[in-house]
């Protein structure tokens, strides 16, 4: 099977090359399509503005990807577009360092390449660990692994792609993997007031961390708890019951007011 792989950390985070060596050990064939430098953030961006450039890279001395000037949604568009002779099977965004779950999936970078590979039609799957290091993602990375092959077994429904979230442990302190789903609640973000050196205003930018939880289903309650999380999410955004509802509504009235 041929899988992409791609990241919002860069061509070189250890993340996404610890995936590389996983699912080469499976016997598939891997192409890494990444950004060129880390794109934490940018959400489901694209580039528009300027030329999308990639060159092909080496890393460690063995391995080689392309590196794309662009988002990670570009960087798989590229890539099923240009740099792949044939469609994968697959595609990973990953291994993220940091945990992408509540409303951080709607910034994450990690999120939207995966995202955009199930728009296209192609089973994704987004993989991250609670962590800012890389120490367990060699066992992260054999798990995923896994999970996307019985992903690929048993199938998802079309438009709907896989957020999977690995506590910051070993593999044997893990509990075992939870279904979950996204949590909602919206966090503080203040913003750190500074002067420059020459009295000129500027802001960090800042976020609380939610560390309690008051239903066990929640994406970031579950790994908190020492389990996988996995959440299945929908590029489908309507919602369907407002829909419902809002079909009451007198739209001739609206129109001819």
């Amino acid at each position: 099977m041929q899988v992409l792989l791609t990241n919002d950390d860069g061509i070189h985070a250890p993340g996404l090359w610890a995936l590389y060596h996983a699912f080469s050990s499976s016997q598939c064939q891997v192409t890494v399509v990444a950004p060129d430098r880390e794109r934490s953030a940018v959400g489901h961006g694209i580039t528009l503005h300027q030329p999308l450039r990639y060159e092909k890279v080496q890393v460690n001395g063995s391995m080689t990807g392309f590196a794309v000037n662009g988002t990670p949604a570009d960087c798989v568009k590229l890539g099923l577009a240009e740099l792949m002779a044939t469609p994968p099977g697959l595609v990973v965004s990953g291994i993220n360092p940091g945990a992408n779950v509540g409303i951080n999936v709607n910034y994450s970078g990690t999120v939207a390449g995966a995202k955009e590979a199930a728009m296209a039609g192609i089973p994704a799957m987004a993989v991250s660990i609670m962590a800012p290091g890389n120490g367990h993602v060699a066992d992260v990375a054999r798990c995923a692994t896994t999970i996307s092959m019985q992903m690929m077994a048993r199938g998802l429904p079309a438009g709907t792609f896989l957020n999977v979230n690995f506590p910051n442990l070993p593999m044997e302190q893990i509990r075992g993997i939870r279904w979950s789903r996204q949590g909602t609640r919206v966090f503080a973000q203040p913003f750190e007031k500074r002067k420059d050196p020459w009295d000129r205003t500027y802001y960090w930018p800042g976020c609380d961390r939610q560390v309690a939880y008051d239903q066990s289903d929640i994406d970031g309650a579950v790994i908190e708890d020492r389990f996988i999380s996995i959440t299945p999410i929908k590029c489908d955004m309507t919602d369907y019951d407002a829909l419902r509802e809002l079909t009451g509504w007198d739209l001739g009235e609206i129109a001819n007011s």
